[in-house]
């Protein structure tokens, strides 16, 4: 897999761009490390999978990549992979075959474990996509499995099991995968009608699922309450304060605060919305003028009588970033530029500094900056949280096909991992180890399970919490399907062994709170947590 020698040009642009644009000095916590020097194509898409494997891709029409299939098919446009599946344990690439084109398109891990990805451009608009990872598996496709193209769309798990696709790229209705009954149609959604503006910021909008069954959906600077069912808007929420555009290309980021279960009842339901681009920077960009991204979030009560947006100043601006929740509830910003917006070459300046958003602390001391990458993450990078507690990076190309050198920010196909300060060495002896189950919990409704953990320090009963989350599908600054619930759970008791404790939990109540499917459970001492384990709900 090696890369073409036009890859030290960029090495030497890389540095010379940091010289000439140094990152702030403010810095608090966290570390990074280089996983993978070439994981052969540049990661739009990623998933984690249920075998702690990660798959990535990016489109088919990118060009040669810079890793080939096993055996070169006549059916393609060349020998090179669009798709690799990273073990990231042993740092090891396996290249997957994709045919159809997945540029810009969108999936959900179903509850069996496998990743059914739907959607793009060209011949695969309306496909329909499986990946069931095995050492020797590959993609499964359906060309034309949908009733209608899906650009820039948005898929959910449903608690019945299906995903809904929302919206794509003049597409203002929804469908289901798989069909059903009556589901071989799509179905009108005004709302992206009336969202939709001259510079269609209204794709990829984020949607999450509310504790009634609805889905919480936001596009461009508005959002709404939705009965799938029955195809009505339930609740219509106030505009964002600014009215500035926050969804696909304007690209802010958004995410379901966690949610905190007691007594089978989520307490609230907030939503995040975080950076974005000014109404007129998509066409000052295209002329060559790189206005500075929006800097600020709003958050949003949904589970309100009343629900306003109360806003808050970031450390400074983002576009096309990430959102990942980390299992101690923390928010983890991360990737991104701080001028212009979403687009072939469209952005500028990266943000390589993350920032840790904490949702309980008082406004004023929830973020703080983190310290930074080398690398610039801007259009079409992505990022996951790893079962260890590491958030792994990867992605970054602006260009409509691969670029090497020669050009400000070339592809790139580096993977990096970033580890939250409770992975530091000062945290070891805060971090519980769970020791059962060892992995595989299987979990149902409302029912009652034990863990067992050890802590090698001192534990305060008091300070331990279980959190319960479901790995998204990231692309596009947006992670589809991400929640984390804090579960209900007891005191932990001290057990006959040495710094051994059992804690009892709840499971969550239904597939309203968490959709059938995997999640990775972890039991959280001082906001510091476990390495988490594999569970399933059904």
């Amino acid at each position: 897999m090696a890369l073409s020698t036009s890859i030290l040009f960029q090495h030497l642009l890389l540095f010379l761009f940091i010289f000439h644009h140094p990152p702030p000095c403010s810095a608090a916590g966290g570390s990074w490390s280089l996983l993978v020097e070439n994981a052969g194509v540049s990661a739009m898409h990623m998933q984690l999978l249920p075998n702690d494997r990660v798959v990535m891709f990016d489109r088919t029409e990118f060009g040669k990549s810079a890793i080939n299939l096993p055996k070169c098919l006549p059916d393609l446009a060349d020998c090179s992979a669009h798709s690799v599946e990273f073990d990231v344990e042993k740092k090891t690439i396996r290249p997957l075959t994709i045919r159809t084109d997945t540029w810009c398109s969108s999936g959900s891990l179903t509850p069996d474990g496998n990743l059914v990805q739907t959607g793009g451009n060209g011949n695969g608009a309306k496909g329909i996509r499986v990946y069931k990872s095995c050492d020797t598996c590959d993609w499964q496709e359906t060309p034309n499995g949908m009733a209608k193209g899906r650009w820039y769309a948005t898929n959910h798990i449903l608690p019945d099991h299906r995903q809904i696709v929302i919206g794509g790229r003049q597409e203002f209705n929804y469908e289901f995968v798989p069909k059903g009954a009556g589901d071989d149609q799509a179905i009108d959604l005004p709302f992206l009608a009336q969202t939709n503006d001259v510079n269609e910021n209204n794709l990829y909008p984020p949607t999450f699922l509310y504790s009634d069954g609805n889905l919480f959906i936001f596009a461009n600077n508005r959002a709404i309450l939705f009965d799938y069912v029955k195809n009505q808007v339930v609740k219509t929420y106030p505009t964002m304060p600014g009215g500035e555009p926050r969804s696909y290309p304007s690209s802010g980021s958004a995410v379901l605060l966690p949610l905190h279960v007691k007594k089978g009842v989520v307490d609230a339901y907030e939503v995040l919305v975080c950076g974005g681009a000014h109404k007129e920077a998509f066409n000052n960009a295209l002329n060559g003028k790189f206005d500075e991204a929006l800097g600020d979030c709003g958050r949003i009560k949904i589970s309100d009588p009343n629900p306003q947006w109360v806003m808050e100043a970031m450390p400074g601006p983002r576009v096309m970033g990430d959102m990942v929740l980390l299992p101690n509830g923390h928010v983890l910003i991360i990737n991104g530029a701080t001028k212009g917006v979403a687009g072939w070459d469209l952005g500028r300046d990266p943000a390589f500094h993350p920032v840790i958003y904490r949702p309980d602390n008082k406004i004023g001391s929830r973020f703080e900056e983190q310290n930074p990458s080398d690398i610039p993450r801007v259009y079409h990078s992505t990022a996951v949280l790893l079962r260890d507690g590491r958030v792994l990076v990867a992605g970054s190309n602006p260009h409509e096909k691969y670029e090497f050198g020669n050009v400000l920010f070339p592809t790139e196909l580096r993977v990096e991992s970033f580890s939250p300060d409770y992975l530091e060495p000062v945290s070891a002896d805060s971090r519980p180890e769970i020791t059962a189950p060892n992995n595989n919990l299987e979990m149902q409704y409302g029912k009652h399970f034990d863990i067992s953990f050890t802590v090698k320090g001192p534990v305060d009963p008091n300070m331990i919490s279980v959190t319960m989350l479901a790995p998204p599908f990231n692309t596009h600054s947006f992670s589809m399907n991400q929640r984390l619930l804090f579960l209900d759970s007891d005191v932990p008791v001290k057990d006959a062994g040495e710094n051994s404790y059992t804690v009892g939990v709840t499971a969550p109540p239904s597939a309203n709170i968490a959709p059938g499917g995997y999640y990775l459970v972890f039991v959280v001492h001082k906001d510091v947590p476990s390495p988490g384990i594999w569970a399933k709900i059904e």
